[in-house]
């Protein structure tokens, strides 16, 4: 007779490599799929989104806890902190929100909200405090340049070529360990050229990646150059 207690797996987990389930051993043969090659795409994600379900209030708590103490003890975290005090603007742990995020982002700006981290795509502090040193240019060129945030996508890519600039997260160790870039020369702008692009390319006002990249070249002489607050790029 046929064992009543076994069914077979559904057509989705068969296809994708995962199988639902917050138990170990199902985790633990999600994980194995996922390593040895057997997951596609699809059952990556929703390994994913598994894993952020499951971990949400521990990956917000530990943002909150890093966002503290870089708000206290960060050198470019206190130094863009001055600077926007100093244009009347102030960004603190009360405007510096930890939330999980659902779309592929690491965080974000917004003029009347402040900055949302997105605690379960930061990978530790030294990357939260690239991604928290970027919104923070964007919130220094909001209150500096009044950038035009609905529309205007020449001020969106000199905010973004700003911000990827000036953050550090194009210097050669975050790309060599994050992306496996080796390039010395040169590497840095295009760092930060493809990530302007990609991020102007994401706005509702943009038709593509090819305008973007036009945008992006068309500010670029006048925008990479200009590294206020700092004096020169910091790091």
């Amino acid at each position: 007779m046929p064992d009543d207690k076994t069914s077979p797996a559904p057509e989705e987990q068969k296809s994708t490599g995962f199988v639902p389930g917050n138990d170990s051993k199902t985790r633990w043969g999600n994980y194995f799929r996922y390593l040895s090659g057997q997951m596609t795409q699809e059952g990556k994600r929703q390994m994913k989104i598994a894993r952020d379900d499951r971990e949400e209030e521990a990956d917000c708590a530990r943002c909150e806890k890093q966002r503290d103490y870089l708000l206290m003890y960060s050198p470019i975290i206190r130094f863009m902190r001055q600077n926007i005090n100093k244009l009347g603007g102030d960004v603190n742990s009360e405007n510096i929100r930890c939330r999980r995020c659902t779309k592929m982002q690491k965080a974000g700006f917004d003029q009347n909200y402040g900055i949302m981290l997105c605690a379960n795509m930061v990978r530790d502090q030294g990357h939260l405090e690239d991604v928290l040193a970027h919104e923070m240019v964007h919130a220094y060129d909001h209150l500096r340049f009044k950038v035009q945030w609905n529309g205007n996508l020449r001020h969106a890519a000199c905010t973004e070529i700003r911000a990827s600039t000036l953050s550090g997260e194009c210097r050669w160790l975050r790309e060599f360990w994050g992306k496996g870039q080796w390039k010395f020369n040169q590497g840095f702008q295009e760092c930060v050229r493809r990530r302007a692009t990609l991020s102007v390319a994401a706005r509702p006002a943009c038709k593509d990646d090819v305008q973007a990249s036009k945008i992006v070249n068309e500010v670029w002489d006048s925008c990479f150059p200009d590294t206020r607050p700092f004096d020169e790029v910091y790091r």
